[in-house]
């Protein structure tokens, strides 16, 4: 295997991964760039390292979709539902763009298809962990955000309709919250594909759809005739 040279802070990654030749390459790989690794082959397993209040808490998770048990799939939709928002980057042999959306609709960040390359497998934890230290700096936000039926509680991550708390996947409470801060203004695909997902991003546009979709099915009183999400035709979408 080649090493890859570079200089990073140590930063504690998770890679989840039942085939031991694969998760041993990718395991040497990030630890020749200076990461401190951690390896286990099955959903369970990693489940009971990412504990809520860990003192060893994770910084990325590297997760195969394939595997024995609780399937990386589960343990997404798992995490994200005990609000734990550490970045998830899914390795995967599927690569139809199906696949890809369903990986990211139960919230990992990123998707990269096997086989991939080492350096662009290092390149993609590098993008996730930036805007993973991006997001934990950013300035101080008001305590609450509302627009009609909808209050966006950003400290807490949280949403309510008519008072009752919505469950969102990480990237919906993303395009939301985009949303919501910014009314009335239009956003192109495009623009919300740099915003939510990242320049680092590699993707289409359908991305930005599917997820508006499932948005709306979960804000809108009549999905199929949205009043707040609205579609500005050969464009993208505008909020209120």
């Amino acid at each position: 295997m080649t090493t890859l040279s570079a200089s990073v802070s140590t930063r504690r990654l998770l890679v989840v991964e039942d085939d031991d030749s694969i998760r041993e390459t990718v395991g040497e790989a990030l630890r020749a760039e200076g990461f401190e690794v951690h390896t286990c082959a099955d959903g369970a397993s990693a489940l009971t390292l990412i504990t809520p209040g860990s003192s060893d808490p994770v910084d990325l998770i590297v997760l195969d979709l394939m595997l024995p048990g609780l399937g990386g799939l589960d343990l997404c939709r798992e995490l994200r539902r005990l609000n734990n928002t550490t970045p998830i980057l899914v390795i995967s042999a599927r690569d139809s763009e199906t696949d890809r959306v369903l990986g990211l609709e139960v919230g990992a960040d990123d998707y990269l298809v096997k086989p991939f390359g080492l350096r662009e497998l290092v390149a993609r934890c590098r993008a996730l962990l930036r805007r993973s230290s991006q997001s934990e700096t950013s300035p101080s936000q008001p305590h609450s955000f509302t627009h009609a039926n909808l209050c966006l509680f950003p400290s807490e991550c949280r949403v309510t309709r008519d008072g009752m708390d919505l469950t969102l996947s990480p990237k919906e409470y993303k395009i939301l919250e985009l949303f919501i801060q910014n009314p009335k203004r239009v956003w192109s695909r495009d623009q919300l594909l740099e915003k939510i997902w990242g320049v680092d991003f590699i993707g289409d546009t359908k991305t930005v759809d599917v997820h508006i979709r499932w948005l709306r099915e979960k804000v809108e009183k009549e999905p199929s005739s949205p009043q707040l999400i609205r579609t500005v035709r050969g464009f993208g979408y505008r909020f209120g």
